[in-house]
Parts: structure tokens; C-alpha cells; sequence
């Protein structure tokens, strides 16, 4: 009962960090246009903090694998990556309001660039504050079978984040007394977002973080930040400036090294891994042009709303109601994934990988032809809900199919190449996706639910960390903006996201799905 216990302490946060990002997912981009940014701008700035959370992430990681305290090593990272989210989340529904204060006569530029510097703050601080958590369960639970359950939690209560996440703004809140007193519905949701995530943390002061020490210290080690820490021992009296310059040429040129080994390494993968890259690459790259500009795509395009009107007009009720209506479709969404991740091994043993992974690629491809087109909300609604089956079979199968190529012998033998045991090291199940997109499960979520795969091939061979890169695909997408306002219609959105489904269901028809095929 402990045990149990202590496992659901450790993944309350995990859910928490979940419910702000997937309310993040559906409010970002009509904040960001309400403030007066450009379409074009506001794309952009959603490639951000993917790029900090690669640079940075890894750093952290290796900073917490060093600490030593009483509080543990993983805690008070976690502590302060999640004042850093309470932060931008008190600042998000306030933004107009303090831009105000600081600059009367300039309150659209200050705003936008408010909102932009608070929305990376929740999302790179939330996104690194997972990964810690991911390494946390792997400290506390270190055995194959304890690990394999523990993950198996992780993923459960993040799946239930994702749902309350989209829940929340799909409820009018307006009509509410308390929620016109805070500022209307987004402030009240922020609120609750605040107060949620609040209870979720202090839940971490009951963990006993030493409670995994003794087993085997698995680590996110990073090269170039301890040569920084070592660069910053081996000149202690030398003036700071010089100590910084020195220690940021050791710390580029070990960067310089870990991308040399990261090439040698990505120079052996197979072709029949390549294959379902390419695939899985440009169906992410489909679903996240969906689920990033939904709610902009219904605000603008099927309600003609205008989300830079004024609050009490016609034009951004309307948009307002459009984005609400979107977050209902992607709680649909996330509910339908998740139902579908519990029968996904038995369809997979009935109908066979090849049947599955295509049947999610035309599922998506028929969705967003529908979506490109149709003028009935209720019909989008349901093409969106539709698109959780896609989701599903992109968390899973690629995986699935991994583990696949693993048993054939000519395949994995390129993993015993030194390159590969030299680029990172970092514990088993503790791969996440670095773009800070909430709900969308890397190895390390999917691992302990996947029949027939080793820790070892989801942890620590090159593969995964390949198939995670996939997630990287939403940086393309960041140039939809520009595409929507050369077209001057957000149905772009839904049709780049066609385009991005025909192209990878050419490449899946491409993609190894049995032993069969292997021998061929």
C-alpha cells in the first residue's frame, strides 16, 4: 500500500504539468492574436521553446545528476522549473493589464511581447519539469517490473491531464459571477489552472526521493555542461568574465564532439528505420497543424470571429465560442486515444501492424480533407475526435515496430557500434519529446505498455531517440503563419495538414511492418 502510494505521489505532478499544457495547446495561439500579433509571428513563436528545451533540457538533466542535498537531486529542479510555471501562468490572463501599468502609451507591441515571454516560460519550464519527473520514476524504480508499472502510472495520469486540460476551457465560464469578478474566462480558467497545478506540487514534499539511491544512479548525462561545471572548478580565481569565456569555448567545442558522435551514429541506423522515420515525421507533422491551430482554425474560420476585436463585441464573442467548441473536439480527442491505446494490442494481433499504422494515416488523411472543406461544426468536431485513433497508433506501432527490427539479427547489429554507446547516456524509459507539446507519448511513456520490448532497446540504443527527434517536426509547421497569411484563410492550416497525410501515407506504404518483409 505504500508503494502504491508513493508511486501515485510521484505522477500527481506529472498530471498537473499535463492539465497546463494541454490548456496551453488550446489557448496560446488565440492569446497571442489577441494581443495583436501576426498570424505569421505567432506560428513562429510556437518553434521557440522546442529549440530551448533541446538546448537546455539536457543541461538541467545533467545539473540535477550532480546535486547532492537534502531535499534529493531531482526535487529542487522541480521545485524551481515550477515556480517558473506558476509565474507565466499568473501572468498569462494578466498580461493586458500589466502592460498597462508598464507602458500606458505602448500596450500592443509590450503585450504581444508579454504574452510571448510568459507562454515559452510555462511551456520550456513545464516540458523540462516532465523530463525530471521521467528521471525521478527512474531513480525511485529501478527494477524492470517496478519500472515497467511505474511508467505504466505515468502515462494513465498524464492521458487524465490531457483530458481535464482540454476540458476546462471547453466550459463557458463567463456566465459565472466569481468568473466575471477574476476577469472573465480565460482568467478564471488560469486560476484554476494555478490553484490545480499548486496542490499537484506540494504533493512532492511527501516524496522520500532517497528511497532509490540505493539502487543503481542511472544519469542525463550531458557532456558539455560538465565541462562547464569543470571549466568553472579549474579557474576558480580568475575574474568571472574570463572563467564564462573560457568555459563557453569547452562547453561549444564538447558540443562540436556530441554532434559528431551523434552523425556517426545516425550514419549506421538502417534503412528500414529511416523508412518509418520519414513516415512517422510527416503524420506528426499532420496531426500537429491540426491540434496547435484548432482553435484559431474554428475561432476565424468556421464561427468568423476576429480574436483582436474588442472583448464586448459580436466578432470575438464569436471567436471565443469558436474556441471553445475546439476544445471540446480535442477533449473528444484525447478521450477517443485513450480508449483506443486499450485495444490497440488486440487489433494489432488480429488485423497485423500493416493494417493499423495505414488505417491511422488514411483515418487522418480523410479527417483533414474534410476539415478542409466542411462548413458544419459538428462535422469537424467529429473528424477531429476521429483523429485521437491517429494519435494513438503514432504513440504505439512505431514503437511496436522498433522492437521488430530488433529481432532481426542483420538489423540491430549496427546498435553494438561504439559510436552509439558514446552520445548519451541517459536512464532507461527517460526519452521524452522536447517540443513541449502536451499528450503525445515518446518511448518513455509508451515503453512499459508495449509487449515484447526491452528496456534496453526503448532506453538507451540510438532508435528511439531517433523516432523522439520525429517530434521535431512540428518546426516546419511553425511556417504555417505565413502560409495563412498569404492565402488570407486559416483553412491553410487544415490543408497543409492534408498534404502532410498524403505524404505519409506514400511513405507508409514504404515501411517494414513484418518478419516477411524483413527477409525480403
Amino acid at each position: 500500500t505504500h508503494a502504491r502510494t508513493h508511486l501515485l505521489l510521484v505522477n500527481i505532478l506529472s498530471c498537473g504539468l499535463e492539465v497546463c499544457m494541454a490548456a496551453g495547446t488550446v489557448y496560446i495561439p488565440p492569446l497571442l492574436l489577441e494581443a495583436g500579433m501576426e498570424e505569421r509571428y505567432m506560428t513562429m513563436m510556437l518553434a521557440v521553446t522546442p529549440v530551448l528545451g533541446l538546448i537546455f533540457i539536457p543541461m538541467i538533466g545533467s545539473a540535477s545528476d550532480s546535486w547532492r542535498g537534502r531535499f534529493g537531486r531531482r526535487r529542487p529542479f522541480i521545485w524551481m522549473l515550477s515556480l517558473g510555471v506558476l509565474l507565466g501562468l499568473q501572468i498569462i490572463p494578466q498580461a493586458r493589464s500589466l502592460t498597462l501599468l508598464i507602458s500606458p502609451q505602448h500596450p500592443h507591441w509590450m503585450e504581444a511581447a508579454l504574452q510571448a515571454v510568459a507562454v515559452c516560460l510555462v511551456e520550456f519550464c513545464a516540458q523540462a519539469c516532465l523530463t525530471l519527473m521521467l528521471a525521478l520514476l527512474s531513480d525511485l524504480f529501478p527494477g524492470d517490473e517496478e519500472n515497467r508499472k511505474a511508467f505504466s502510472v505515468n502515462s494513465l495520469m498524464m492521458s487524465l491531464g490531457g483530458c481535464l486540460g482540454f476540458l476546462f476551457p471547453a466550459v463557458d465560464w463567463s456566465q459565472k459571477p466569481i468568473a466575471a469578478y477574476m476577469g472573465g474566462q480565460k482568467a478564471f480558467v488560469y486560476t484554476l489552472l494555478t490553484l490545480l497545478f499548486l496542490g499537484c506540487l506540494l504533493t512532492t514534499t511527501c516524496i522520500t526521493e532517497e528511497a532509490g539511491a540505493k539502487g543503481e544512479r542511472k544519469t542525463l548525462a550531458h557532456p558539455p555542461l560538465k565541462s562547464l561545471r569543470s571549466s568553472c572548478c579549474l579557474f576558480p580565481f580568475l575574474p568571472w568574465p574570463r572563467r564564462f569565456r573560457d568555459a563557453l569555448c569547452r562547453c561549444a567545442s564538447e558540443c562540436l564532439s556530441v554532434l559528431c558522435r551523434v552523425y556517426a551514429a545516425y550514419k549506421h541506423v538502417p534503412q528500414v528505420i529511416w523508412r518509418l522515420f520519414v513516415a512517422e515525421m510527416f503524420s506528426w507533422m499532420a496531426v500537429m497543424s491540426v491540434m496547435l491551430f484548432f482553435a484559431d482554425f474554428m475561432g476565424e474560420g468556421l464561427y468568423q470571429g476576429v480574436p483582436s476585436a474588442d472583448p464586448e463585441s459580436p466578432e470575438r464573442k464569436s471567436y471565443d465560442e469558436g474556441v471553445r467548441m475546439a476544445s471540446l473536439a480535442l477533449f473528444l480527442q484525447c478521450v477517443v486515444s485513450v480508449l483506443c491505446s486499450m485495444l490497440i494490442n488486440r487489433w494489432v494481433a488480429l488485423l497485423g501492424a500493416r493494417q493499423v499504422y495505414r488505417s491511422g494515416v488514411v483515418i487522418l488523411l480523410l479527417a483533414t480533407t474534410i476539415m478542409s472543406v466542411s462548413d458544419s461544426v459538428t462535422m469537424v468536431t467529429v473528424m477531429a475526435a476521429v483523429t485521437g485513433y491517429t494519435l494513438c497508433v503514432l504513440q504505439v506501432l512505431p514503437y511496436t515496430l522498433l522492437c521488430l527490427y530488433h529481432s532481426d539479427r542483420q538489423v540491430s547489429s549496427y546498435s553494438h557500434c561504439s559510436a552509439l554507446s558514446t552520445v548519451y547516456t541517459v536512464p532507461a524509459n527517460s526519452l521524452d519529446t522536447p517540443s513541449g507539446l502536451q499528450g503525445w507519448r515518446s518511448p518513455a511513456k509508451v515503453g512499459g505498455l508495449i509487449p515484447g520490448c526491452s528496456q534496453s532497446i526503448l532506453g538507451q540504443d540510438t532508435d528511439p531517440q531517433l523516432l523522439s527527434s520525429a517530434y521535431l517536426q512540428v518546426l516546419p509547421a511553425m511556417c504555417l503563419g505565413s502560409i495563412v497569411q498569404l492565402t488570407n484563410s486559416v483553412r491553410a492550416y487544415m490543408a497543409s495538414a492534408c498534404c502532410f497525410s498524403l505524404l505519409a501515407l506514400l511513405f507508409a506504404s514504404r515501411v517494414v511492418y513484418s518478419d516477411a518483409d524483413l527477409q525480403r
